[in-house]
């Protein structure tokens, strides 16, 4: 959706680096069709790999980098920390380190709402990207500013497509718990809100989608067996699984030492915050490498723990797993 959009303004040229060559395949597809004039570069490519990546931005020299590449399942990436560390982190530095060296203008990083007092891998990973591009943006040269949001309806594994497939199985549609609640707004809102920030970014911001008040995903899971044509119980049940690992009941938008403060657009806040030290964070990040070209995921996870000392694991906020079989499709989160 967000190459959609940016081809929506004709750039000089858009590249699109990709990991997944199915998911590259089909957006090439529907580019093609829908701007036909539109100078286009797929490029199938891993961000973990630093000589993929320096090649990408050495031949396009792009002025704006998007960087959405990111592993984002919660329960999944608390077996894997090394993979996550490696994408989320690792990743992230590679990329920003390659624009800065071909000048790109600016560097977008898409932050989540889990990043904030994060109580699993995936969270901490972000958070400590979000610190890595703060710092990077010192050195001049390129900007790096970062966008932070929660849920978006309908995107690949997310609430809207699982409930609509468990309602037409006939159920049960599972939740993980009956008071859990998330932020939301649509994939298509959450892109313009990006390219905004985008827009009036000068460099070491993070801004923050307003998204309103959180849903209980309990009300969203019924109101969709209703529109479906249900009813709730008589003919689709709803199945309250228990919290995966990893897993709160309540997101949070912004830290502890973080103040919102307004901007020029209604929907995007500031994120005020403490400056960090640059030297200490470089070399969190580096330990963070080192430690990732090995298999101790032990050791691994308390330097991610003292990079990111808000990382706290998820507390019993819900009753133990029942049915582990329903609990690993059930929606409340990532």
């Amino acid at each position: 959706e967000l190459c959609k959009q940016i081809a929506r303004f004709e750039p000089a040229e858009l590249i699109i680096f990709e990991q997944c060559e199915f998911n590259l395949y089909q957006i090439e597809q529907a580019l093609r069709l829908a701007h036909p004039d539109l100078p286009l570069t797929v490029l199938l490519g891993d961000v973990t790999d630093p000589l993929a990546v320096d090649q990408a931005l050495a031949r396009a020299r792009p002025e704006l980098i998007f960087h959405a590449a990111a592993y984002k399942h919660v329960p999944l990436l608390q077996t894997q920390v090394r993979q996550a560390v490696r994408n989320n982190v690792i990743g992230t530095r590679i990329v920003a380190e390659a624009a800065m060296a071909v000048g790109v203008r600016q560097f977008v990083l898409i932050s989540t709402d889990k990043a904030v007092r994060p109580t699993n891998i995936m969270g901490a990973t972000k958070r400590a990207a979000e610190k890595l591009v703060q710092t990077l943006n010192r050195q001049g040269g390129t900007r790096f500013i970062t966008v932070r949001f929660g849920n978006v309806l309908d995107s690949a594994g997310r609430v809207g497509p699982l409930c609509r497939e468990q309602i037409r199985a006939g159920g049960p549609v599972t939740v993980t718990h009956s008071e859990v609640t998330r932020y939301f707004m649509t994939i298509p809102e959450a892109c313009q809100l990006i390219m905004q920030a985008a827009a009036v970014g000068q460099g070491g911001e993070i801004f923050v989608l307003d998204m309103g008040e959180p849903i209980a995903i309990r009300y969203l899971a019924e109101q969709m067996i209703r529109l479906s044509g249900k009813r709730i119980g008589d003919d689709i049940a709803i199945a309250y699984v228990g919290l995966r690992p990893g897993e709160k009941l309540t997101e949070e938008l912004f830290l502890e030492d973080e103040r919102p403060m307004p901007t020029p657009h209604a929907k995007l806040l500031l994120a005020q915050s403490v400056r960090l030290d640059s030297g200490e964070v470089r070399r969190h990040v580096d330990a963070l490498a080192t430690a990732s070209l090995q298999a101790d995921e032990p050791a691994l996870l308390a330097l991610l723990r003292d990079f990111v000392p808000e990382y706290v694991e998820a507390s019993e906020d819900g009753p133990a797993l029942p049915n582990p079989t329903l609990a690993d499709s059930a929606i409340g989160m990532d």
